[in-house]
C-alpha cells in the first residue's frame, strides 16, 4: 500500500510539472494598507483611509507643493510598492501607489495647500475679495472716499516669509479711475501678475448676517474702518436701544453675539458705524429643543428581554447596542443606581464594554448609548442607524460621567487613525455630539434616523468633519475619572447661518467599538444630559 502510494504521488508530481493538472488553488486575500504617512511640511498627521484605501494631508503655506518630501511610509508586512519612498513629488495631482502581494490594492494620496490671501485698505467697507485664480484684489470703499489720496495698510498673496512683491503694493496710493498691478514671486521660479482694485459703494454700513438661535443672536455688518463700529438690540415691543458689547472688528468687517435672551421672542437689531445706520431687521428666536429622557430615569425590558432606554409604550430616542448582543444573551446597557451626586432620580445609564459570544463565536461590543436605533445584524457585523431630527443649535452638552478605563484585551481590527494601538493600551471612552443636515438617501437611513453605519465598512464611519457636519463636540476620556465627574463639552460651529436637521449624540465605553477593539474592563456611566443654549 505505501508502494503504491509512492508511485501515486511520483505521478502526480510528474503530471503538474508537466502542467497537465491546473493549480487553481487561490490565493488567500491579504488586505495591503498604508499604515504610517509622513511628508515634510505637514500641518497635522496624515489621515489614513484604510476602508476608501485614502491618504489626505495638509501642507504648511511655505512649502512648494510641486516638491515634496514624502519622508517615511511604511505599508501591510509583505506588501510590495510600485513608487519608490523616500522621494520628492509633485503633489498638485493625487499621486497613485500600487500596493502587492496577492492581490493589488490602489492607494491614493493626496495633498491640500491652504495660502492666506488679503488686501486692506483704510476706511474700506466690508472685507476685500480676493480672486486666488485670476489673481484680483479688490476692496470697497464709501462713495466720498478720496480716490487720490488711499491707503493700503496690508497685503499678502503669497506664502509668508518667502514671497516679495515687485512693486511694493503699499506703495499705490491713487485708484482714481485706474487699476495698479503688482508682480507676486515665490519658490524661485513662480510669478504671478495681481490686479489691485479699489471699488466706491453707494453706503456706509450694511448688515451681511444676521442669524438668531434660541437664546442668542448672531451680528455680522460691513462698514467704512477706522470709525466706530456697533449694533444695538431691543425687544420688538420695546421702544429702548440697549447696545451690544463685545463687538469684534476686523478692517470693515465687524460682528458681535447678543447672548442670555428669550426663546421664541421677536427681537429688533441695528448696526451702526459713527451717525450711519442701517435699516431694523426683525428675527424672532429658535424654541427650546429637550433631549427625552436624557436623565435616563426611563427604561423597560421587552418580551424578547432586551434592555431599552424608553419607557414601555414610549416613543424611542435613545438606542443602544443591546438588540445585537441580545443574540448572545449579553446585555450592555442597562440602568444602574449608582447616580450622581445631587441627582434627583433613581437611575444613571451603565454602559458596559464586553466580548459577547455565540454559537463559539465572539466578538468584542462597546457599552453604548446614541440617538438612533439598532439597525440589524450582517452576520457577526452590526447596523446601526444614528440621529434624531432636530433643528436646535445648543452651544454645549452638559452632563455627568463616572468611567473605568480597562486595558485594552480585545483587537479585532485596527482604527486607520490609530495604526499602532495594540493589546495593552488603555481603552478610551467618548462623549460625543454633533448636529447637521444629513440626507437619508445619501447616508443610507430613514427621516427619522438618516446615518447609518456598517461596522463591516469603514467607509460608513461617522465623520465629524464630513460635509454635512455643521456644529460638533467631542470628549476622549484617557483614563478613569475620580468618581462622577461633571462636565460642559461646547460644539464647534463651522456657520451660525445654517440650520441642522439632525442631532447625534453617542456616549461609548470604548472610542473603538465600531473596530470590535477595546478592554472588557471599560465601564462607563452617565447621567442627566442637558443641552445648554
Amino acid at each position: 500500500m505505501k508502494k503504491l502510494f509512492r508511485y501515486l504521488f511520483v505521478a502526480l508530481a510528474t503530471l503538474a510539472a508537466t502542467g497537465c493538472i491546473d493549480n487553481d488553488i487561490p490565493y488567500p486575500i491579504v488586505k495591503l494598507d498604508i499604515l504610517t504617512f509622513h511628508a515634510e511640511g505637514e500641518k497635522a498627521p496624515a489621515t489614513i483611509n484604510t476602508s476608501a484605501c485614502t491618504v489626505d494631508f495638509e501642507l504648511e503655506e511655505i512649502i512648494d507643493i510641486r516638491k515634496v518630501e514624502i519622508k517615511d511610509v511604511t505599508f501591510t508586512e509583505g506588501a510590495e510598492a510600485d513608487v519608490q519612498f523616500p522621494g520628492r513629488f509633485d503633489m498638485r495631482n493625487a499621486l497613485y501607489v500600487n500596493l502587492t502581494k496577492y492581490q493589488t490594492f490602489e492607494w491614493t494620496i493626496r495633498a491640500t495647500q491652504n495660502i492666506e490671501r488679503y488686501f486692506r485698505v483704510e476706511g474700506q467697507i466690508g472685507e476685500s475679495e480676493i480672486d486666488a485664480v485670476s489673481h484680483i484684489a479688490t476692496a470697497y470703499v464709501p462713495m466720498d472716499y478720496d480716490m487720490n489720496n488711499v491707503r493700503i495698510t496690508a497685503a499678502k498673496f503669497g506664502p509668508k516669509d518667502i514671497t516679495t512683491y515687485y512693486p511694493d503694493p503699499l506703495s499705490f496710493t491713487s485708484f482714481d479711475g485706474t487699476v495698479h498691478h503688482t508682480m507676486v514671486s515665490y519658490h524661485g521660479d513662480i510669478e504671478e501678475m495681481w490686479t489691485l482694485k479699489i471699488i466706491q459703494k453707494d453706503i456706509d454700513v450694511e448688515f451681511s448676517a444676521v442669524d438668531a438661535w434660541a437664546k442668542r443672536i448672531w451680528l455680522y455688518a460691513n462698514g467704512r474702518s477706522g470709525e466706530k463700529q456697533g449694533f444695538r438690540y431691543r425687544t420688538a415691543d420695546s421702544e429702548e436701544w440697549t447696545e451690544v458689547e463685545n463687538v469684534e472688528a476686523e478692517g470693515g468687517s465687524f460682528s458681535a453675539c447678543i447672548e442670555g435672551l428669550e426663546p421664541l421672542t421677536d427681537y429688533e437689531v441695528m448696526a451702526y458705524v459713527d451717525d450711519s445706520v442701517t435699516p431694523t431687521t426683525k428675527v424672532t428666536t429658535d424654541a427650546i429643543f429637550e433631549l427625552p429622557n436624557s436623565d435616563f430615569e426611563e427604561w423597560h425590558t421587552d418580551d424578547k428581554g432586551i434592555v431599552r432606554p424608553y419607557a414601555l409604550g414610549g416613543v424611542p430616542f435613545w438606542g443602544s447596542g443591546n438588540d445585537g448582543a441580545a443574540m448572545a444573551s449579553t446585555t450592555l446597557t442597562e440602568p444602574t443606581e449608582d447616580i450622581r451626586p445631587g441627582s434627583e432620580g433613581k437611575y444613571a445609564a451603565s454602559l458596559q464594554s464586553k466580548k459577547a459570544a455565540l454559537m463559539g463565536l465572539g466578538k468584542f461590543a462597546a457599552g453604548n448609548i446614541f440617538l438612533g436605533e439598532f439597525g440589524g445584524l450582517v452576520g457577526l457585523d452590526g447596523l446601526v442607524n444614528f440621529g434624531r431630527p432636530s433643528t436646535a443649535r445648543p452651544v454645549a452638552l452638559h452632563g455627568w460621567v463616572k468611567y473605568n478605563c480597562g486595558v485594552i484585551d480585545e483587537l479585532g481590527r485596527v482604527p486607520s487613525a490609530r495604526p499602532n494601538l495594540q493589546k495593552g493600551d488603555m481603552d478610551e471612552g467618548q462623549i460625543m455630539i454633533a448636529v447637521g443636515r444629513w440626507r437619508a438617501e445619501e447616508y443610507g437611513g430613514s427621516a427619522d434616523c438618516p446615518v447609518v453605519v456598517n461596522t463591516k465598512d469603514e467607509s460608513t464611519y461617522f465623520d465629524k468633519n464630513g460635509k454635512d457636519v455643521i456644529g460638533v463636540g467631542e470628549m476622549i476620556l484617557t483614563e478613569s475619572t475620580n468618581g462622577w465627574m461633571e462636565f460642559t463639552l461646547p460644539l464647534d460651529y463651522r456657520s451660525t447661518g445654517d440650520v441642522p436637521t439632525h442631532m447625534i449624540i453617542v456616549c461609548s465605553g470604548s472610542r473603538f467599538g465600531d473596530y470590535f477593539t477595546g478592554s472588557t474592563q471599560s465601564l462607563m456611566l452617565v447621567d442627566d444630559l442637558t443641552l445648554v443654549y
